[in-house]
């Protein structure tokens, strides 16, 4: 490696292992200043292992990595001081403000105080947090938390700057300043680089790499990587979708079939045209036509020519049981939680009926999950009534335990125990007797398909596979109502359609579904929204009832509408004591 150039990282044969495997190896890649790179690829990939490797933080066992010229192995501290890293889990200080820990992102960057001065104000301008200086970060909604650690890995002005998924669990306004903040960073000559699984992010990356195994599989534009795959990808538009699956699944060209809000999409393998067969077989349940590729039918196709990406048997809804609520399956009048003078959940009205799926959409702090827990019996409510599954929280928690299921962000697991150790555990917590909780669990893995995984332990498992078993955990004794906080946060697009075809398959067997999302394509899988702001439910309905409700034309998108409903409540007088916490 006889010089960067005009690369700010350059890394040839990359390699290191964990656990005893390989989670990246063989990794060339050089990144030129003052590009967006982002870093594509399904959970395990080895996408946060290549950015902890480019960060010095990791040492490469095979290969080396030059950063901003210096050696990552031999010059480790000097590349740690002049680039800006954000993990996941990023390190800021709860009982601190906002101000103090920007000043003390500063103190231990070396940042000259006139300097730091005026780099905060710029700072705080440009993430929407100079009217919060003064609030503890732990006080902070995610998105704001989000921005904040931005603020302290930009105080010294990186040339470099690596993001592990900074838009997971944020809102989509949140998200939207994040990216406007990275643009304003870049168009200053500085470089970013970060993962994220997200594909409308990687849409806006000038070029991404896609991980897989641990190895680079792919890199491009995002318009040259959706070229590659053009004339490939079909839709099926049918009010017969299970049929339409059913015969996809058969045939061998089909590389992979995603079952969408509104058409069913499948690729096929390189190299192979759609043939005049089931071409006929798909005509007859409602026509086929050739699809625009997205970045998302980019990423199945790719893990699928990689070899761990497969067209997968449907889950069985006949074998998913829940326990059918008459009437209303969730109904609240009035229902509000107030934390001192804060009102966290205000006064909200709700009527969801059995077997529907509801989608529970605000920005962070918008009292989503306050609402889940209120629902839950978790919160008791500080006014107002809400009856679960035909039982009221406030006065029956118990009871109401035993016909809800639960599946909070953070998943109720035991990372010391297997797969089937959890199950058992979460069947016995449900009071099942021996004989049910066996069918049970049966039921849950086939449903799920955590078959041949029974003896794994949870420690090791990849986060989609987590996700799957703390859906099983949460199914086991058939609830009639199932909340589901955030389930599919930080997981890839093949994940993300098979969680939410288990999801269909549960409202289908007569479970009420509430979900809530910040990626605003998936809830076009809802069939009935509600948007929260302030505590309060803003706006409920259908997607066509919310178009119409603003005004907005039937090709407005989800988005739209979020942003539009936001825009119009914030531009209104704001009522005391409600708010983002």
């Amino acid at each position: 490696m006889a010089g960067t150039g005009n690369h700010v990282i350059r890394a040839e044969g990359l390699g290191r292992r964990r656990g005893g495997r390989w989670a990246v190896r063989g990794v060339s890649l050089e990144v030129p200043r003052g590009e967006i790179l982002g870093l594509v690829g399904p959970d395990g990939a080895g996408k946060t292992t290549l950015l902890q490797l480019f960060a010095a933080i990791l040492d490469p066992e095979e290969g080396r990595c030059e950063v901003l010229g210096l050696d990552t192995v031999r010059q480790a501290a000097s590349v740690t001081a002049r680039i800006g890293y954000m993990a996941q889990g990023f390190t800021l200080y709860g009982a601190l403000s906002v101000a103090e820990n920007l000043a003390f992102a500063a103190r231990i960057r070396s940042v000259p105080p006139a300097r730091f001065v005026e780099r905060r104000e710029d700072l705080l301008a440009m993430a929407g947090l100079a009217g919060f200086q003064n609030r503890r970060e732990d006080r902070l909604s995610g998105g704001m938390r989000k921005k904040l650690a931005l603020c302290a890995n930009l105080v010294h002005r990186p040339p470099l700057l690596l993001l592990d998924e900074p838009g997971l669990g944020v809102d989509p306004v949140s998200r939207r300043e994040l990216w406007r903040m990275l643009e304003a960073f870049r168009s200053e000559g500085a470089t970013v680089v970060l993962s994220t699984s997200y594909m409308d992010e990687a849409e806006r990356c000038d070029r991404v790499a896609f991980l897989d195994g641990g190895r680079v599989i792919a890199t491009g534009p995002p318009a040259e990587l959706r070229g590659r795959i053009e004339g490939s990808v079909y839709r099926v538009a049918s009010k017969r979708p299970a049929e339409v699956e059913d015969v996809l699944r058969r045939q061998g060209e089909v590389l992979d079939v995603q079952r969408r809000p509104a058409e069913i999409r499948f690729g096929l393998r390189e190299g192979v045209a759609l043939s005049d067969a089931l071409r006929r077989d798909l005509e007859v349940l409602g026509g086929v036509e050739p699809a625009r590729p997205s970045m998302e039918d980019v990423f199945v196709a790719l893990r699928g020519a990689s070899g761990s990406g497969t067209v997968e048997p449907d889950s069985n809804p006949l074998t998913l049981v829940s326990r059918r609520s008459t009437g209303p399956a969730i109904e609240t009048h009035g229902l509000t939680r107030r934390f001192g003078g804060f009102t966290a959940v205000d006064a909200v009205s709700l009527d969801v009926r059995a077997g529907e799926v509801l989608g529970l959409l605000g920005a962070n702090g918008a009292g989503k999950t306050t609402l889940i827990r209120l629902l839950c019996g978790l919160l008791a409510p500080s006014a107002g009534t809400a009856r679960v599954a035909g039982v009221d929280v406030a006065e029956a928690p118990r009871a109401l335990r035993q016909r809800i299921g639960y599946m909070s962000q953070r998943f109720s697991l035991y990372p010391d125990l297997t797969v089937r150790e959890n199950l058992d555990f979460f069947a016995s917590a449900y009071g099942l007797a021996r004989g049910a909780a066996r069918a049970a669990i049966g039921r849950a893995i086939a449903a799920t398909g955590l078959g041949g995984m029974e003896s794994k332990m949870v420690t090791g498992l990849s986060g989609a596979v987590r996700q799957r078993l703390a859906l099983a955990c949460s199914i086991l004794h058939g609830p009639a109502v199932l909340f589901l906080d955030e389930p599919t946060s930080g997981v890839d697009p093949a994940s993300r359609f098979r969680f939410w075809r288990l999801i269909d398959a549960l409202a289908a067997s007569g479970t009420t579904v509430l979900v809530t999302t910040h990626y605003l394509e998936e809830a076009a899988y809802c069939g009935q929204l509600a948007l929260m702001h302030a505590g309060r439910v803003i706006a409920a309905g259908d997607a066509e009832s919310l178009r119409a409700g603003l005004g907005c034309p039937a090709s407005a998108s989800l988005e739209d509408l979020f942003l539009g409903y936001i825009e119009r409540e914030t531009a209104r007088p704001p009522r005391a004591g409600g708010g983002v916490a």
